[in-house]
Formats: C-alpha cells, sequence, structure tokens
C-alpha cells in the first residue's frame, strides 16, 4: 500500500514541491495551505476550488491529520488542556489560556524531555521522542477550529482568531528537536497559514547556545530563555544543561540573538524555590549578570511561582519574598513581571505538563536510586547546594 504524506507535515516550499511532483502548478499549494489552515479543513473533497482530477490524487495520496484527542479539560479559569495522542503509548498535553485582548496556546515539541529540570514534572516523566511537524502545527490546527467550534465561529479568515499568541513552553525542549520545530514556527508565520506575527509567537529555551545561533538566521521569533538561577554553580543543580553550555556562553548567545529577534530584548524565566534560589543577594546576582557593561543583555523578567509535584522536593517561594526579589530588579531598571498561575485545578500550570511517556531514559529507576542512596547516606543525600566561593 502506498504510504499517504500527511500535508500538515509540509511547510510552504515544501507544498509546493509536493504540488509539483503531482504535476499542479504552485498557486494549487497555495490553495491547500489555505484550506487547511486558514479553514481546518482535511476533507479533499470539501475543498471546492480544486480541480477534480487534484482532489482525486490527494484523496490516494494525501492526508490531514492531527494527533487524536484523548482528553479535554477546561479550568474553572477557562484555561483548557488537551491530551493528545502521539503513539507507540506516548501523548502530549497541549494548553489554552485565553484572556482579555488573547488568547495563548502553548504547544509542545517532544514526547517527555530529556534536559530533566530539577522544577519541571515534565522532566520526571523521562524521554521518548521527537514530535514530527504535524504533531506539533497539529496542536494548533485542532485547537484552532476547536475552540471556534465550541463559541460557533465560523473557520476562515473572516471568523475571528481565537489563538493570538502561541509559545513553544509545553513538553520537551523545542531546540532539540530543531528541524521540525522550525518548520512549524514557518507555517505559523506564513501568511496563507496563520499569519502570525513573529513578534507574537515565543520559543522558549533551556539554552541550547548554538541552536541559539542557528534559530537567529533561520526563523527568528520572540525568544525567552528558562534561566531559573544567578550563577553556575546553582544552574548546574536547577538546569543540567548548563554544565554543557554555562551562563557566560548563554548571555553571549543572548547578546547575538538579538540583532535578528523581532523584539528588543529576551525574556528570562525565573522559577521562584522557596530558599533555593530567591534571596535579596540572588536577585542582585542576576542584576550583576545582565547588566554588565559590554557584556549587558537587554531583557526582562518573568518570575514564575513554583506549582509543587511531589518528586521535585522542592516549595514555592512565599508571596511576600516573590515581591520583594521584584523589587529589586525592578529598582535596578529591569522590566519583571510575576506570572499569574493559571489552570492550577487541571494540572495545566507551568512546570505541570506531564502526559504519558514511554521513557527511554529510566528517569524513574534513577530517581528510585536516589531514594535508596538517601535512606542510606540520610535524607540530605543529592539535595541542591550551593558553594560559597
Amino acid at each position: 500500500m502506498t504510504q499517504l504524506t500527511n500535508l500538515l507535515d509540509l511547510d510552504p516550499a515544501q507544498l509546493v514541491a509536493y504540488c509539483g511532483e503531482l504535476g499542479e502548478k504552485p498557486f494549487r499549494a497555495k490553495q491547500l495551505q489555505r484550506w487547511i489552515h486558514q479553514f481546518g479543513v482535511g476533507d479533499f473533497n470539501a475543498m471546492t476550488d480544486l480541480a477534480k482530477s487534484l482532489r482525486d490524487k490527494l484523496s490516494t495520496r494525501a492526508m490531514v491529520a492531527a494527533p487524536a484527542v484523548i482528553s479535554d479539560h477546561t479550568s474553572v479559569d477557562g484555561t483548557r488542556k488537551w491530551l493528545l495522542d502521539v503513539g507507540q503509548g506516548n501523548a502530549v498535553e497541549t494548553v489554552f489560556i485565553p484572556e482579555e485582548n488573547r488568547g495563548t496556546l502553548c504547544i509542545s515539541t517532544q514526547a517527555g524531555c530529556a534536559v530533566n529540570c530539577r522544577f519541571c514534572s515534565t522532566g520526571k516523566q523521562g524521554f521518548s521522542r521527537n514530535l514530527t511537524v504535524s504533531e506539533i502545527i497539529g496542536q494548533l490546527w485542532m485547537a484552532e477550529f476547536e475552540l471556534r467550534r465550541t463559541k460557533g465561529i465560523e473557520p476562515g479568515p473572516k471568523g475571528e482568531r481565537q489563538i493570538t499568541n502561541v509559545v513553544m513552553m509545553g513538553m520537551g525542549e523545542p531546540l532539540l528537536n530543531y528541524e521540525p520545530t522550525v518548520t512549524a514556527l514557518k507555517l505559523m508565520l506564513d501568511d496563507n497559514g496563520y499569519g502570525l506575527s513573529r513578534r507574537r509567537v515565543t520559543l522558549s529555551t533551556s539554552g541550547v547556545v548554538p541552536m541559539i545561533d542557528r534559530l537567529a538566521h533561520d526563523c527568528a521569533v520572540a525568544l525567552a530563555v528558562s534561566l531559573h538561577a544567578s550563577n553556575d554553580v546553582l544552574r548546574d543543580n536547577l538546569v543540567p544543561l548548563n554544565k554543557k553550555y554555562p551562563l557566560r556562553e548563554l548571555m553571549a548567545a543572548c547578546r547575538r540573538y538579538l540583532d535578528y529577534a523581532p523584539r528588543d530584548f529576551i525574556t528570562f524565566e525565573y522559577c521562584m524555590l522557596d530558599g533555593v534560589n530567591d534571596t535579596d543577594a540572588h536577585a542582585h546576582e542576576l542584576v550583576a549578570l545582565v547588566q554588565n557593561g559590554m557584556e549587558s543583555v537587554s531583557c526582562k523578567f518573568n518570575l514564575i511561582p513554583f506549582n509543587p509535584f511531589p518528586e521535585s522536593g522542592l516549595i514555592r517561594s512565599k508571596n511576600l519574598r516573590i515581591k520583594a526579589f521584584s523589587q529589586i530588579l525592578m529598582d535596578a531598571g529591569i522590566v519583571t513581571t510575576i506570572r499569574k498561575t493559571r489552570g492550577d485545578d487541571i494540572d495545566a500550570a507551568c512546570g505541570q505538563l506531564a502526559g504519558e511517556v514511554q521513557d527511554r531514559t529510566r528517569v524513574h529507576e534513577r530517581m528510585s536510586s536516589i531514594a535508596g542512596y538517601q535512606k542510606k547516606f540520610g535524607k540530605n543525600f543529592g539535595r541542591l547546594v550551593e558553594i560559597a566561593e
């Protein structure tokens, strides 16, 4: 049997090439793109302005297939979370966050995550595999038209767009699944696709320095960096990737990215952990890190109240501590926001996306080993320790 080509896997240039293989002219690719990404149509027979001969070809050679929805939950605050089946026992989560003047979709790029940040429940699920383009852009395709159906809004450019902003902040490290992620980004930005502004699409990374440089040249969108620590010793413990790309290299990559970025600042995300990274000294250290003469980085800080989960062994900073921490940053002239926690009741808040992952990294097994060592050597074995210089 001929394997069907999933058209959600193709960016604009690839769709033109595919139509050429079918003996069709390039304008057919634009028509197809509009039907798929602007009208949410997956049935070729419903694409009425395509020649019947082309529809017949597509019906035997192609398909439009997003991941199937396993569950769909809506929070009391309106946040909506879908669990999506990506096959082989893996499922990923996608979250829609409605606000008064925008709707933001949080998209996953991997089934699980191999970075294993200390404060993130996704990493504790381990890692299975990278998502394909259709599995990434399919989250936007599914969510946009499902939201419209829910509200009775017609598909197409005349219908009110429900998703105005996209953040690549779901499960996984986007820059460790580079090609599919960039292809999906190009579809989001294309005028015959979703037509999103580069300023309204944000990619969040834990700091994969070489890929930050590639992204600047290939598809520069707004950049958010999961910082979470003010020095290398602390960040090595919280974000293991820091051992490969320490803060000096990361800050240099951020400065280079600003030459291409649609915004004139980098967003630094900082998860507030009680007694770990939330002291006045840490705040002053952050100011020194980003305001360092010729090595300064134009930035804003987004402070994130930690969303606890049992395996982390961490707790959320107190509200007064978060406010005091933010005041130090603001007094230094740094724009600082405190993220409002959304979707707590359906585990859709930042750092809570876990899904279902067939783990190839044996995280649970290794965590069990840590528990054994703690029993043998004491409860402080493996805990974060910051060494004073």
